[in-house]
């Protein structure tokens, strides 16, 4: 085993040097994060089916001591291999995906949602007996009450590896870079990398292995990326220091001859090891921050770059960024270009809290779950005054997060633009997230967001929606 091989390595292993990689400035930044959507990317991998399930519990069942989930809504998302398709899809990358599901109705909901995303060309392969690798999470008050799991780890059908085979000879001639995405859920078992590594060689193409299992099964590929989890796996024990990550990492890279190694080390930042030393990154985001997907979304921005012909150093550093913008999302999000081009500028901080709906809505409840109330107010807010920003601020006072609804622009409303008021509201202190919204119909926006408050004029169409989740109105 891995673990063991490197205690019995030689006692004066020492950390690789310093990196002799420059570091870029954010012009440099800039201009390689909007090359990526030019790329191409080949995705081979373990395919499963996400289910959320989100509602509220406010008593327990007579039939047994559990909670009682009365269910509000349900959203399904591919996940695993599935979900670095789709962060690479949310770059702009376009992207060829072969995996394998079972003949069920959630092989055939996670083929719809793959097929359904622009850029996009799957080769998803049935095998009859299989089971579909599904997750179904429960969802209450921010928080995850259970999750339930159906999967089937075995090989998948020798025939059907042949046939994945040739299929990705000729996908590899399409694409630049190929991400081999082991989630451990039978799809690359046994000596089936191995065929791909070598393929990709003979075909000039670059291999990146994510897994976190059986490292030795992806020997040979240009780029491992483990998580700091499973590199402590491999040396059995834990990895508190960057010179331990680095010690770790450079092992592993020479015994299974890897160009290099990419560590994914969650809210502790990234570090790359390879020929030339060790460099480490580190990344923004909230302390205890939901580490979820994050690193499907770090290794599809390093693929993304190296695709798009930059080299190691600067595409693991936009991999860190784009972890840096997931990071403390709740549940599993993607980083888009607009998203690292903001987190790079220097009102970047500022211009991050102008998110879609469905980031916002992802973000309250990650606040719920923290204990957090939050309070939201819609308007125009053509001109901040002093009597605007004075409302913004007591709003601010009567909750833990404020939350502006900013109402978009219309040909019958002519003013400040909304990309200029977003930028206004996003600077102050007191504004925790900006989101527009179309004015002639905020129930939307309020029954995605179920805020704690919601501070509003008299009359305020959606107000009477705040009752049902336990919300209360306060008048300006």
């Amino acid at each position: 085993m891995d673990e063991f091989q490197f205690r019995d390595a030689p006692d004066e292993l020492s950390p690789p040097p310093p990196s002799t990689h420059r570091e870029p400035g954010n012009t440099e930044l800039a201009l390689a994060i909007r090359k990526l959507a030019k790329s191409s990317v080949l995705v081979v991998g373990d395919a499963m089916l996400d289910r959320y399930i989100y509602g509220t519990v406010d008593r327990v069942s007579r039939e047994a001591p559990v909670p009682v989930l009365n269910v509000d809504r349900e959203v399904a998302v591919p996940g695993g291999a599935g979900n670095v398709v789709r962060n690479l899809g949310a770059l702009g990358v376009a992207v060829a995906f072969v995996s394998v599901v079972g003949d069920d109705q959630a092989g055939s909901d996670l083929t719809g949602l793959i097929g359904s995303q622009p850029g996009v060309e799957p080769w998803l392969l049935v095998q009859g007996s299989r089971a579909t690798t599904r997750k179904t999470r429960y969802m209450a008050q921010g928080q995850q009450i259970m999750r339930a799991d159906r999967e089937d780890p075995s090989p998948i059908h020798p025939k059907l590896a042949e046939r994945m085979l040739r299929i990705l000879r000729d996908a590899m001639l399409a694409t630049t870079v190929t991400v081999l995405c082991d989630y451990g859920k039978g799809v690359l078992m046994g000596d089936l990398p191995s065929h791909i590594i070598n393929i990709a060689r003979s075909s000039g193409r670059m291999v990146i292995a994510d897994t976190r299992f059986d490292f030795a099964r992806f020997a040979g590929a240009d780029v491992a990326t483990p998580s700091e989890e499973s590199l402590e796996r491999f040396v059995g024990h834990r990895l508190i220091t960057d010179n331990a990550v680095a010690v770790a990492a450079e092992h592993l890279r020479k015994l299974h001859n890897f160009g290099a190694v990419v560590v994914n080390r969650a809210a502790g930042g990234m570090t790359l090891v390879d020929e030339s030393g060790a460099m480490h990154l580190r990344v923004e985001g909230p302390d205890g921050g939901d580490i979820s997907g994050i690193g499907d979304t770090s290794v599809s921005a390093l693929a993304a770059g190296l695709a798009s012909g930059l080299d190691l150093a600067l595409s693991t550093r936009i991999a860190a960024i784009a972890t840096s913008v997931v990071l403390g999302r709740h549940g599993i999000s993607v980083a888009r270009e607009g998203d690292l081009l903001a987190a790079i500028t220097p009102q970047g901080s500022a211009l991050r809290k102008i998110v879609a709906l469905d980031v916002a809505a992802s973000k309250l409840e990650h606040w719920r779950r923290d204990g957090l109330q939050s309070a939201v107010t819609m308007g125009r807010f053509d001109s901040l005054d002093a009597f605007q920003l004075s409302q913004l601020e007591r709003a601010r006072r009567e909750s833990d997060r404020l939350v502006v609804g900013l109402e978009r622009d219309t040909a019958k409303q002519r003013g400040i633009p909304e990309a200029v008021r977003a930028a206004q509201l996003a600077s102050l202190d007191s504004v925790d997230l900006v989101v527009l919204i179309d004015s002639s119909d905020p129930a939307e926006f309020l029954y995605a967001l179920r805020p704690d408050l919601l501070i509003a004029e008299s009359g305020q169409p959606g107000a009477e929606l705040l009752p049902t989740w336990g919300g209360r109105v306060m008048s300006l």
